[in-house]
C-alpha cells in the first residue's frame, strides 16, 4: 500500500511538472487529462505529506528515547512517539479510503435516461414521478436539470425522457441508481383500488466530453421535421424537431423540445456522444469483469434495485437492503440518506476486497 501511495505523490509532482511545460498547452486533450489526474491525485498528497511529516516526528521521538535520560524528557518523548504513530495510522487509512472511492469521472455530469417498463400507463406515470424526483433533488442540491428527449403519453407520463443533470459531482452521487426500479401502489387509472406492480428502467450515463468521443459528420444522418405534441401555435409550422442516425451503431436521437432546431440538434448530440460513450465504458468493464463483484450494482438497466410500495409507505433497496419508511420525502427528492448508504456500502466491499488481497500478499 505505501509504495502505491508513494507512486501517487509522484505522480501528482510529475503532472505539475508536466504542466508547467510551455509546450503542453497547444494539446487541449492532453492537458484535460492531466488536469482531471491532478485533481484526484491531489488530496493523496496533501495526506500522504501529513503522514511524512508524523513519521519523522516518530523518528525524533525514537532517537530521544534512545538517547535521553532524564525521567521529563522520557516520558514527553514516549507522548510523542504514541501520538506520531497514531496520526500515522489515521492518515493511512485516510489515503486508503482516497484511493479506493477517487475515481476521476465521479466529476462528471450525467444523462438520466428513465423509460418506462411493464404496467403500462402506469408505468409512464411513475416514470414521470422519477424524473420528478431527482429533479427536485438535483435542485436541493444546486445542480442544473436540461430536458433532452422525451416521449409523452395522454395522461402525462413518460414512455421514454432523457435529461442531463450538471453543475457538481453528479456521476460520483447518481451512479448507483441505473437499473430497475419496481412501484406498488394503486394506479390513478384503477377504479376498484387494486395494487398494481409496475417496473421503469433508469439509466446513468456519464456526459461524454468531445475528446473521448469521436463522431464523424460522414457517420450521422442528419433529418429534420416538424414538431408534434404541446408546443402551441408552433407546431407543424417550422422544421425544428431534429433526427440523428449513427449509422455505425443504429443508435437513433430525435429532439424537439426547443423550438430552435439548432438547439434541438446540439442536445441531440449530447445524447448520441453519451450513448456511444457508454457503449464504450461498457465493452472496457467487461474486460475488467472480475472488479465489478465490489460494486454496488453493475447499473445494468435489467438489475432491479429498489421497490417504491405507496401503501406501506416504504422504499426499498434491494442491493443493500436498506428499508426507509419516508416514501413521500424521497418521491420529492430527499435522496440523501438513501444515495449515502449506497455509497458507503460500496466503499466497504472495496475495503474488505483491498484487505483480502493485502492478506493473501
Amino acid at each position: 500500500m505505501l509504495s502505491r501511495i508513494e507512486r501517487a505523490d509522484q505522480r501528482f509532482r510529475e503532472i505539475d511538472v508536466l504542466l508547467s511545460s510551455p509546450e503542453i498547452h497547444n494539446d487541449r486533450e492532453a492537458v484535460s487529462k492531466l488536469l482531471k489526474e491532478r485533481k484526484q491525485l491531489e488530496p493523496v498528497s496533501a495526506k500522504y505529506q501529513e503522514y511524512i511529516k508524523a513519521e519523522r516526528k516518530l523518528f525524533d521521538a525514537e532517537e530521544l528515547l534512545r538517547t535521553e535520560i532524564d525521567p521529563e524528557l522520557r516520558a514527553l518523548a514516549e507522548l510523542e512517539f504514541s501520538e506520531a504513530k497514531l496520526e500515522m495510522e489515521l492518515a493511512l487509512e485516510e489515503i486508503k479510503l482516497l484511493l479506493l472511492s477517487g475515481d476521476p469521472s465521479d466529476d462528471r455530469n450525467v444523462i438520466l435516461e428513465i423509460r418506462a417498463g411493464a404496467g403500462g400507463e402506469e408505468a409512464a406515470l411513475f416514470a414521470a414521478d422519477l424524473f420528478r424526483m431527482y429533479t427536485m433533488f438535483a435542485e436541493r442540491s444546486g445542480y442544473t436539470v436540461e430536458l433532452l428527449e422525451a416521449n409523452r403519453t395522454e395522461l402525462g407520463g413518460f414512455r421514454q425522457i432523457s435529461f442531463l443533470i450538471s453543475g457538481g459531482p453528479v456521476l460520483g452521487i447518481l451512479k448507483f441508481e441505473g437499473g430497475v426500479h419496481r412501484v406498488q401502489r394503486v394506479p390513478e387509472t384503477e377504479s376498484q383500488g387494486r395494487i398494481q406492480t409496475s417496473t421503469v428502467t433508469v439509466a446513468v450515463l456519464p456526459e461524454a466530453e468531445d475528446v473521448e468521443v469521436e463522431i464523424l459528420p460522414s457517420d450521422v444522418r442528419f433529418e429534420s421535421c416538424k414538431s408534434s405534441g404541446a408546443g402551441g401555435q408552433h407546431i407543424n409550422k417550422t422544421e425544428s424537431a431534429v433526427r440523428l442516425t449513427h449509422i455505425p451503431s443504429g443508435i437513433v436521437i430525435e429532439c424537439q423540445e426547443e423550438r430552435s432546431q439548432f438547439k434541438n440538434r446540439d442536445k441531440a448530440m449530447k445524447l448520441l456522444k453519451a450513448r456511444l460513450f457508454e457503449i464504450k465504458q461498457r465493452e472496457q468493464s467487461e474486460s475488467l469483469a472480475e472488479n465489478r463483484r465490489t460494486q454496488v450494482g453493475t447499473g445494468d438497466r435489467s438489475e432491479r434495485i429498489r421497490t417504491y410500495n405507496f401503501p406501506q409507505g416504504r422504499v426499498t433497496d434491494h442491493r443493500i437492503g436498506l428499508t426507509l419508511h419516508k416514501i413521500d420525502a424521497i418521491m420529492n427528492g430527499d435522496l440523501t440518506e438513501l444515495l449515502d448508504a449506497l455509497r458507503s456500502h460500496d466503499l466497504a466491499e472495496k475495503l474488505n476486497t483491498q484487505s483480502e488481497q493485502e492478506n493473501r500478499t
